[in-house]
């Protein structure tokens, strides 16, 4: 019952999506992640096929012209996120459900491929306010690159009636609870 079924989480930067992903993922563990490939630089802690396929820029851009991404997205310039069909097949072929962490277009785009065997989830902060809080107590951006995320943010939030799906994440352990109930619900549904 439910075998191949994706549950894509989309969201602004900093609105607590991959929190509320790896709790999923803990929570559930007969749900498989699927792993991202960027081009952009690894964090501390990172590791290759674990957190992203990191790939250099030019490597990005062949795997784009030979048509190996479901879907991608350059989303600062040279800096690009795409999701690997290979991997995604694979974990399909497994009969596991796929759990992707995707930016709001890769989102769409995944929704679109796959119809109605996916469940399309935007995550959502109170207020652009608290999104600013989230990012500079995060502390990964100088203020150019905050202003960039923030701008995209805004931008990004246009979207969200677009998907099937909108938690509010005002407080995470709500909306854990909220995350745990819409995808055991839509994975019983058949």
């Amino acid at each position: 019952m439910g075998e191949g079924k994706l549950i894509i989480l989309s969201a602004p930067s900093g609105s607590g999506k991959t929190t509320l992903m790896k709790h999923l993922l803990t929570q559930r563990p007969g749900l498989a992640f699927s792993v991202s490939a960027t081009s952009r630089s690894k964090r501390a802690g990172e590791v290759h096929g674990v957190d992203y396929f990191f790939l250099d820029v030019s490597e990005f851009k062949e795997k784009t012209r030979q048509g190996d991404f479901l879907e991608w997205e350059e989303v600062y310039p040279d800096v690009f996120y795409g999701t690997l069909k290979s991997e995604v097949d694979k974990l399909i072929a497994n009969g596991k459900q796929v759990v992707f962490d995707v930016d709001v277009v890769g989102g769409l785009n995944i929704k679109k491929h796959y119809g109605a065997k996916a469940l399309a989830i935007f995550i959502r902060t109170p207020s652009l306010e608290i999104l600013t809080q989230r990012l500079l107590a995060r502390g990964t951006d100088g203020k150019e690159s905050l202003q960039k995320r923030l701008d995209k943010a805004a931008w990004e939030m246009t979207f969200a009636p677009r998907f099937d799906l909108i938690i509010e994440n005002d407080e995470l352990e709500k909306a854990k609870v909220k995350l745990l109930d819409e995808v055991d619900l839509f994975i019983q549904g058949g």
